[in-house]
């Protein structure tokens, strides 16, 4: 398995000699506190580990609360689009939720799978203090985005007869196609958002986007009501103004970074440098996009199967509901993944091995602590969870059935994507891909479909065969972080840095 990695994470932007970790400046105060506290053999081990962890706590939080509230707004944002389409009629209610929870959600998963190799390579580079690299990896990543979205474009255009093929009603796909159009200026905010986003959190600047996302979320509710209510402009008004407010926060985003003293020195204006190496900096963000496609649409998966099951309107509400909180608490994962990806990519750029691997712990435990909480309480409230969508005691027996599941799942939800996030931070997305697809599409869905259909589990032994896949691939995640030499990574974060530095260099002598 070893072996493995290193063939998956070995690509040409690894190809060059090993360094030897860049001095620590005076800017990195807590990461050199946090590796001198490691390093400080006067101390015993209880007082070294009681100080690492108040300083690593403290600098987790302060990325991590921030990141969650960015990922619950945009999802709000969508969301509301949905409420409020839902007051228009039954049909406009089922158009919007298939566009935003099918078509949107692919382009979604790709440009944020893509816009993670900002994390690797800005992550380091910040740490390294080789500022002005940031600004070029943002822009080398928006360009790549863009390109990939002309693609995805093509496909929004074809949704209807898309759509119609895979057997949806002619009704139902004219009208989520006329708001699929409406979403096309969206894939290229995007493609503009998430390498900003990353370019952000890598410098441990998350606030910022936080209040943004929290403005355009109300802006964003008044022109959506503008709109469909007193303008008139149906569906398509609809994905327009959704469209319109993701620019909002890119704009917004963009804004902070030229006028913020705190950029100054990783944004020095546009280089033609961005055009230069990006066929292996796609190679990292295709497998940073496929990595995170495969965990999104995992559960995806699920439902559909389960519409497939005998009673099956009974089924997919109950299910719908459990995957919504799964869901929602997923959410805070993806806030820790980001700063886990951010803590471990600035320690191995910064050359300190002592301090990465701490963080992954102190992250690692948090999460658990916090998902287990949520499962609790889950459990608690098995018998009440579905009256906060539905009404009806069929529903809430079946939720209620499906609960110690979803239990399971949220815990397991709340440690791995903190493990990806340190897989992202490393830049070993090739690697974790491949585990993906054999953790969840070779032994998941079969298992599943397996205990469901052949065995009669029905939901549960869906739910209970994908849920295997996750376990297997969390212990094997889990596996390769506890064995990793954390030394060698800080070399390969330093080969990264040496090769955008010789492409530097020989683009100065060729001008």
């Amino acid at each position: 398995m070893e072996s493995l990695k290193e063939k998956m994470v070995n690509h040409p932007l690894l190809d060059s000699k090993e360094l030897s970790p860049p001095p620590v400046e005076a800017g990195e105060q807590v990461s050199s506190e946090l590796e001198d506290i490691l390093s400080d053999a006067s101390l015993s081990c209880w007082r070294r580990f009681r100080k690492a962890v108040l300083v690593e706590l403290r600098t987790l939080y302060i990325l991590a609360a921030p990141a969650v509230i960015v990922y619950l707004l945009n999802n709000i944002i969508s969301m509301s689009t949905q409420i409020f389409c839902g007051h228009l009629g039954n049909l406009e209610l089922a158009a919007t939720s298939l566009g935003n929870n099918g078509v949107q959600l692919l382009a979604y998963g790709i440009m944020l799978g893509m816009g993670s190799a900002v994390e690797t390579l800005a992550g380091q580079a910040y740490g390294a203090h080789r500022y002005e690299m940031l600004g070029i990896y943002m822009q080398r990543s928006t360009i790549l985005l863009v390109l990939s979205g002309l693609p995805l474009m093509v496909i929004y255009l074809f949704s209807k007869p898309i759509l119609m093929l895979l057997g949806e009603s002619k009704s139902l796909a004219s009208a989520a196609a006329l708001f699929i159009y409406g979403l096309i200026p969206q894939i290229f905010a995007y493609a503009a958002n998430f390498p900003i986003q990353k370019f952000l959190q890598a410098q441990s600047i998350v606030n910022p986007s936080a209040y943004i996302s929290a403005a355009a979320l109300v802006l964003h509710v008044f022109l959506t009501w503008l709109a469909l209510f007193v303008l008139g402009w149906g569906l398509l008004g609809a994905g327009l103004v959704l469209s319109f407010s993701w620019w909002i926060i890119v704009a917004g985003q963009f804004i902070y970074i030229l006028f913020s003293d705190k950029c100054k020195l990783t944004w020095t204006g546009f280089d033609w440098m961005a055009f230069s190496g990006l066929w292996d900096f796609f190679k990292l963000s295709s497998a940073s996009a496929v990595m995170l496609c495969l965990e999104t649409w995992y559960f995806q998966i699920l439902v559909l199967i389960a519409g497939l099951l005998p009673h099956p309107e009974l089924v997919l509400d109950s299910i719908s509901i459990c995957v919504t909180i799964v869901g929602w608490v997923y959410m805070v994962a993806v806030g820790f993944n980001a700063a886990a990806s951010v803590r471990v990519s600035n320690e191995l750029g910064a050359g300190h091995p002592k301090s990465a691997a701490f963080s992954v712990v102190v992250v690692t435990v948090s999460c658990l602590i916090i998902s287990v909480i949520f499962a609790v309480v889950s459990l608690a409230l098995r018998h009440q969870l579905s009256y906060i969508f539905t009404g009806g005691k069929a529903v809430s027996d079946a939720v209620s059935d499906l609960t110690p599941l979803m239990a399971v799942s949220i815990i397991l939800n709340g440690v791995q994507p903190v493990l990806s996030g340190v897989a992202v931070g490393c830049g070993w997305q090739a690697f974790v891909a491949y585990i993906n697809v054999g953790c969840y599409y070779m032994v998941g869905i079969p298992v599943g479909a397996v205990l469901g259909f052949v065995f009669h589990f029905g939901a549960k032994g869906i739910w209970l065969g994908m849920l295997g896949g996750t376990v297997l691939q969390t212990i094997i995640l889990l596996w390769v972080t506890i064995r990793t030499d954390w030394k060698k990574e800080v070399q390969n974060a330093q080969r990264r840095l040496q090769k955008w530095e010789d492409s530097k260099e020989q683009s100065r002598l060729n001008n």
